[in-house]
């Protein structure tokens, strides 16, 4: 090989505009680019890297550990994108903090929802895989998720969520001038009856990818609508955001003591070491 050819990790990634220079290994992927100012309200520093599209990217320091945020834009397939090219320069840790509707009727606006797996309803993840082929939150990331959501005392809840690629039919709602896809009217109570907690777009096929790269991956979610109530609201922005900023921090304190234990797993025993 000519020692003077580039290394391909090196190059900046087509639709993200990143290189590895721009970014954290732990990287936090909201879908809407201006929810970035909330999530980076928390940081130490934060610095813009790059903008294409629906791709933003912001890269700085909270608590003294590096972090970066990339949002994703709608849906599962610009999500995929962006787990694709921000493997390629060098980030391993991802955590989708977005908005969701819930459907259990015990869960209120503006509580947390963090993901241990997800249903697969959307389309991108079966591009990869066979779609018996679970998705499903890494542990540690689930585990720093909830240290955080505790620590900050903020209402959470630990379940299944469901991915869909559409937020009208996809998720059970009327279409144009009431269309009803088939099936549709029985969606949220079938999900609700299996405990599925919430409906979203992105974190399936986040969960899946980042499972077949060998990649840690969560989703925290605020919740805006509960379908069983009625309710909407925009809120609990800032709580999802300040979480899995904390989140981040974690892992980096978890990464550490795993290294002195000479370990390569976390577990709470390790939090008894001295």
């Amino acid at each position: 090989m000519d020692g003077d050819s580039e290394d391909p990790s090196d190059e900046t990634q087509y639709h993200l505009g990143v290189k590895p220079a721009d970014l954290a290994e732990a990287v936090l992927l909201p879908g809407n680019p201006d929810r970035i100012e909330t999530i980076t309200g928390f940081w130490d520093r934060a610095e813009e890297r790059a903008r294409h599209r629906e791709y933003r990217t912001v890269t700085g320091e909270y608590d003294g550990t590096p972090i970066s945020v990339t949002s994703t834009g709608i849906g599962s397939p610009s999500a995929a994108i962006a787990v694709e090219e921000l493997a390629r320069a060098g980030a391993d840790t991802l955590i989708r903090v977005g908005s969701t509707g819930a459907i259990q009727p015990d869960m209120e606006i503006g509580d947390l929802v963090i993901t241990t797996g997800g249903v697969r309803q959307e389309g991108t993840s079966s591009e990869y895989v066979r779609e018996d082929y679970p998705a499903v939150a890494d542990r540690e990331v689930t585990s720093a998720l909830v240290a955080a959501a505790e620590r900050l005392g903020y209402d959470y809840h630990l379940g299944l969520t469901m991915s869909a690629d559409g937020f009208y039919a996809g998720q059970g709602r009327p279409g144009f001038e009431g269309f009803r896809a088939a099936g549709s009217e029985d969606l949220v109570e079938e999900l609700r009856e299996a405990n599925v907690k919430n409906i979203e777009m992105e974190a399936s096929a986040i969960l899946t990818l980042s499972n077949l790269y060998d990649l840690r991956a969560g989703a925290i979610c605020s919740v805006y609508a509960n379908r069983t109530t009625g309710e909407f609201r925009t809120e609990g922005d800032n709580k999802a955001a300040e979480v899995a900023s904390l989140a981040v921090h974690l892992l980096a304190e978890m990464d550490r003591v795993k290294e002195a234990a000479g370990v390569e797993h976390w577990h709470p025993g390790l939090s008894l070491a001295d």
